[in-house]
This record gives structure tokens, C-alpha cells and sequence, in this order.
């Protein structure tokens, strides 16, 4: 049996039934064991960033613990991405569904694959806001905790 890691999980959805969509993520992730003991932050509407002209994201985070290694936790997302009807067409476009792996607990990992922590996480309030709601004293490698990277950014765009 592998060791169970903390992990640190951001959802967000601006096409569709957003609310939805983000429930649907979170129940699937519950229901294929990929998570377990889940913390969820409230919803935030949340203006995008970068990428095309596109409507608002709902955006949250989600704690929880897991037995799978990153990479078979990674295929586990773009697997309920897919079912969930994800399509990659444009890069940072719109999406039913948008699943990013925020932490494993405190390690780096760098594959082609896979960054973690996620090399954008630090600097991204949609991100920090709801994660500070679970953790605000996780250390992200590199950057300081997830509280101090909240006070290093603007709230614009977020309700």
C-alpha cells in the first residue's frame, strides 16, 4: 500500500452549469478513491486569466488525502476531466472543467508532465483565496505559505 499524501487539488468551470460541474468533479474524485478525508472551500466568481475573451470561472479548492503517487493521481484528473466533457482545443480557453493538482503534500516534483507545486499557484488569487479557506499555513516550496501569498496579490476580479 502507498503512503497516504495531503494533496491540494484546484477546480474551476466557466462553461455550462458551472456549480455542477464543480460538484460532478468533486464527487467523481471522491467516488474513484482518488481522494479521501476532502475539505472544500467555498465557490468564488472569478473574472479569467489570460487566454481568449471568455465568461467568469467559479473557482474552489479541495484538500484531501490520497494513496495515488502524482503522476497516476494526475491521470486520475484528466481522466474525470474527459468524462466530464474537457476539451483541449485552446490553450488557457474556456472549459466545462479545469482540474489542477496544487500540492502533494510538501514535495517538488518536475516531469514533463507535471510541476508541483503548481508553478502558478503562488500568484494566482483565485487560487489562493479558497486555498487559504483550508490551509492558509501551507508552505508552497519556494514562495512562503499560502497566506503570505495572498497578501502579495490584488482581489480584482474575484466575488
Amino acid at each position: 500500500m502507498s503512503a497516504i499524501k495531503q494533496v491540494v487539488l484546484a477546480l474551476g468551470s466557466n462553461l455550462g452549469d458551472r456549480a455542477s460541474n464543480l460538484q460532478n468533479a468533486l464527487e467523481a474524485l471522491i467516488a474513484s478513491d482518488a481522494l479521501t478525508n476532502v475539505s472544500v472551500s467555498r465557490i468564488y466568481e472569478t473574472e479569467p486569466v489570460g487566454g481568449p475573451n471568455q465568461g467568469p470561472y467559479l473557482n474552489a479548492v479541495i484538500s484531501g488525502s490520497s494513496t495515488l503517487p502524482p503522476e497516476a493521481l494526475l491521470s486520475e484528473v484528466h481522466r474525470i476531466e474527459n468524462e466530464l466533457g474537457r476539451v483541449r482545443t485552446v490553450h488557457w480557453g474556456p472549459r466545462t472543467i479545469d482540474i489542477d493538482i496544487l500540492a502533494y503534500a510538501n514535495e517538488v516534483v518536475e516531469t514533463i508532465d507535471l510541476v508541483i507545486p503548481h508553478p502558478r499557484a503562488h500568484e494566482r488569487a483565485f487560487v489562493l483565496l479558497p486555498w487559504s479557506e483550508i490551509d492558509s499555513e501551507f508552505e508552497i516550496a519556494s514562495q512562503g505559505t499560502v497566506a503570505d501569498c495572498l497578501a502579495r496579490v490584488s482581489l480584482d476580479g474575484i466575488a
